[in-house]
């Protein structure tokens, strides 16, 4: 399933923008993945109409569902260079910015970039998707601020990812719509749970995440555990 099927089936949904200013471009402060599937726009916002919750079932029971399989072989570069600009087929691909530089901008607000450069983001404001927490950052403390992979390498390896070609992995490590700049610590928790085993400490964007997470695993044919299945179900009903 492509990302223009996930698009297409959640067809209809409402997209509340609101711009701030940046030194590169607006930037949204929160949109749904119900109206974000190509995971151009920063942040999770409530899934709160009884239409959206449906179609989020509804996406999430597409899922196919098979057991975790062994961690063997796994390490970080098996997805290729970290925060690699070299993915292809999705947004900000090949624009000469690194990956994390490209989330921060995307999501963060009063974004400033180091004398002389484009790309390279060394302060800004993040409301955390995770934790609601308001996040002055800067690179001096780089780890307050982390970027998450919603559906983790660890976890897609162990669900098939060793079976994808490279440009697969690439891009999957590097798509927007699996990356969110998050509260370091909530980050670290999270580890290379699934949504059986980690939920974000905010409870109203629960089924924005898991809403996410499922969109992800769609967009890359990836399957999920039964007992991530159904935490995903549970949180938007």
């Amino acid at each position: 399933m492509g990302t223009k099927d996930v698009i297409a089936l959640l067809a209809g949904a409402v997209i509340v923008v609101s711009f701030v200013g940046s030194a590169k471009s607006p930037a949204a402060t929160a949109a749904s993945p119900l109206s974000n599937a190509s995971g151009t726009l920063p942040g999770l916002a409530p899934v709160l109409s009884d239409g959206d919750r449906a179609r989020a079932r509804a996406l999430i029971a597409r899922l196919r569902v098979k057991s975790r399989g062994p961690n063997t072989g796994y390490a970080r570069s098996r997805y290729g260079e970290n925060w690699a600009d070299s993915a292809t087929g999705v947004p900000y691909a090949r624009n000469g910015c690194r990956t994390r530089d490209d989330l921060l901008a995307r999501d963060g607000t009063g974004v400033e970039y180091r004398a002389g450069s484009r790309c390279e983001v060394v302060a800004m404001k993040l409301t955390d998707p995770y934790t609601g927490r308001l996040i002055s950052w800067r690179k001096a403390q780089a780890d307050e601020v982390q970027v998450d992979h919603v559906v983790p390498l660890n976890y897609g390896w162990r669900m098939g990812a060793p079976r994808w070609p490279m440009a697969k992995r690439l891009d999957f490590a590097n798509d927007p719509l699996n990356l969110l700049p998050v509260d370091g610590r909530a980050n670290e928790e999270k580890d290379a749970s699934g949504p059986s085993g980690w939920l974000p400490p905010q409870r109203s964007v629960r089924c924005a995440y898991v809403t996410r997470f499922a969109q992800v695993a769609l967009k890359y044919d990836l399957p999920v555990t039964r007992a991530d299945k159904n935490a995903m179900l549970a949180q938007c009903r």
